[in-house]
């Protein structure tokens, strides 16, 4: 537990002492600290309100003056249940109602384990720890926000109230904490994506699938010939496949059915359908028949790779072949929960940057290599460059992984290698490689400071075998490839929205669905406008034309709220002496130039891929 998660998990003691001086009677269930703070699970005789949080927040002040100590007490089981049974745990003394759910859990503690409990003033919780010295050590706190669930998180338990708030050492941390809130409020991808018709969800298409409308979609395609061009420059080749498969394929590869949970369910044929429906076939026996593989069917398909693996062993391949690089901007489909679904950022159906290298165990590390200079490249090219490295390695202590010991050394060597060698700042976590393989995840932080999980690199000792995957060596012998599975974006639609908050909507000229507005001051004018949107689009240039009959100021205005790098004035003075007044989005006026002049200034920060 990191110093800030422990202070917290003392204020969540706190918030527990001061509702039990309010209210007397509440049960209460956990209280952990959480990544934006704290929270308490109880159960109460009436409903807490937003209006109740004064009340709590003066109680928890006192308790912080009072500067109680945080007391930890070893106790045997025994006594543990019997304090349960008086009350006494989460309580400030005994009471008649037993604290029924500090029972239910030292029913789940395992036999022969450890019990203790904390103490801080007259508040006794079961607890293993730890906390700050004394309660006058928690900094700046503040309760954040009231929810409900259930107890365990399971739906036949009692529904319980949850309070939320947040700690830090200091004030001035806690009001950063709450700027940064408000400024994520103000970037919020969904309401951004609203206002500057990016993309939409529609019930009736549903929750998770994203609907990229013509502005969205230009940034997208934009992101695409970005990335695209690095690819070809490393020797990819693109590759297309079908969002479906047959079932078979995914039994093959491991995902079907250990993965079934966070799929969508897999299709039938329509006479397999009916023959089953007619023999009076149990959901529970179709279930079973697919899962065992008496009955094929097909499914969307969760992931690309099982497809680029089909083209790979669709020839004979020969070490002068290798490496095979495919790529493909493939979508994939994932069934999560509606209540984890979140804009673009958690969804239901997404397009992954898809990449495959299949290579020879002394090709393996120049590949990571590449793969991680175009992670870098793709990152730094969008300004995010505040970024670290989570390198996942094996836990030696497990059997759980594929591959020899040999190969693991060998591809774990090469990624700490290559992180050295980049000279980025990266971290090693024993035990958070995939089953097949160590990886790199890249953890971007932007602008206002959220860290993001984006791009992935990851070594597969597992697929190859799998599909029994071969090429022919030097000395004519089978030999088996390995793997890489990467994708610099992870996906399209988390990108993206991660991009829109970033920028706050105020996308580089490169990027921008709108690039130049051109804004005639009056009818007379929009003739001459329409011949410098007629240059602009001849070179490529996204522009428009705002033949409205709105005062100047009014469509400088509303092309500033729509976030639009350039606009271009344009008068009588202007027409007269064929140039454009220029004004930018960022630096407001700026002068009068020639068209032509104006057009070479721009192509050439599209051709930079200029930030600002």
């Amino acid at each position: 537990m990191t110093d800030l998660e422990r202070l917290r998990h003392s204020c969540a003691h706190v918030l527990a002492s001061a509702i039990l001086r309010i209210w007397p009677q509440a049960q209460f269930a956990a209280g952990p600290p959480v990544e934006t703070g704290f929270y308490y699970d109880l159960e109460l005789d009436h409903r807490i309100s937003l209006d109740d949080f004064e009340r709590i927040e003066a109680e928890m002040k006192k308790i912080v003056k009072e500067n109680q100590p945080f007391e930890k007490i070893d106790v045997s089981r025994e006594e543990a249940f019997a304090m349960a049974q008086e009350g006494r745990l989460a309580a400030l003394g005994r009471r008649e109602q037993p604290s029924k759910f500090k029972l239910d859990i030292l029913e789940h503690i395992p036999e022969g384990e450890a019990i203790s409990l904390y103490r801080n003033g007259d508040f006794t919780d079961l607890c293993a720890g730890p906390h700050v010295m004394r309660t006058g050590n928690i900094g700046a706190f503040k309760l954040t926000s009231l929810a409900s669930a259930y107890y365990r998180g399971d739906a036949n338990n009692p529904q319980l109230q949850r309070v939320y708030g947040t700690a830090f050492k200091t004030r001035a941390e806690l009001d950063a904490y709450f700027a940064q809130l408000e400024e994520a409020k103000k970037r919020d991808h969904r309401k951004l994506g609203r206002e500057l018709d990016l993309f939409q969800i529609d019930e009736q298409v549903g929750q998770g699938l994203i609907l990229w409308k013509p502005k969205g979609a230009v940034i997208r395609q934009q992101l695409q010939n970005f990335i695209g061009e690095e690819l070809r420059k490393q020797g990819y080749s693109e590759v297309f496949t079908p969002h479906i498969a047959k079932l078979d394929l995914f039994r093959t590869s491991g995902h079907y059915p250990y993965y079934r949970e966070s799929q969508f369910p897999p299709l039938i044929e329509p006479e397999a359908l009916s023959r089953l429906a007619s023999e009076g076939c149990s959901c529970a026996q179709l279930a079973n028949q697919l899962t065992n593989g008496e009955l094929d069917g097909y499914l969307l398909k969760p992931m690309n790779c099982p497809m680029h693996i089909k083209i790979y062993a669709s020839e004979l391949r020969s070490y002068r072949n290798l490496p095979v690089r495919l790529s493909e901007f493939g979508t994939v489909y994932r069934w999560e929960q509606s209540g984890e679904l979140g804009g673009m950022t958690r969804v239901r159906g997404f397009t992954q940057d898809d990449g495959h290298l299949f290579c020879t165990e002394e090709q393996l590390a120049e590949e990571l290599r590449q793969c991680l200079e175009l992670g870098l490249n793709v990152l730094r090219a969008l300004g995010l460059n505040e970024f670290r490295a989570r390198i996942g390695l094996r836990d030696p202590d497990s059997s759980k992984y594929v591959g020899t010991p040999a190969q693991w050394d060998k591809a774990e060597a090469a990624l700490k290698q290559i992180a050295v060698q980049s000279n980025i700042s990266f971290a090693e976590e024993e035990g958070e490689a995939a089953f097949y393989g160590p990886k790199i995840d890249f953890i971007v932080k932007d602008v206002i400071g959220r860290e993001w999980q984006l791009g992935t690199i990851q070594v597969d000792y597992n697929l190859p075998e799998r599909f029994d995957l071969t090429y022919i060596d030097s000395d004519n012998s089978s030999k088996r490839p390995v793997m890489i599975h990467r994708a610099p974006f992870g996906s399209l639609e988390r990108f993206c929205g991660v991009l829109i908050e970033h920028f706050a909507g105020a996308f580089p000229l490169w990027l921008a669905p709108e690039q130049v507005r051109i804004l005639p001051i009056s009818d007379k004018h929009v003739a001459y406008g329409g011949q410098i949107l007629s240059l602009l689009k001849a070179a490529n240039i996204r522009a428009s034309l705002d033949e409205s009959s709105d005062k100047i100021g009014a469509k400088i205005r509303l092309a500033q709220l729509q976030k639009v790098p350039y606009m271009l004035v344009l008068g009588a003075r202007e027409e007269q002496a064929g140039e454009v007044a220029v004004r930018s989005r960022l630096r407001g006026d700026e002068g009068a130039a020639s068209a032509p002049h104006f057009l070479e200034r721009i192509q050439q920060e599209i051709k930079n891929r200029k930030l600002d």
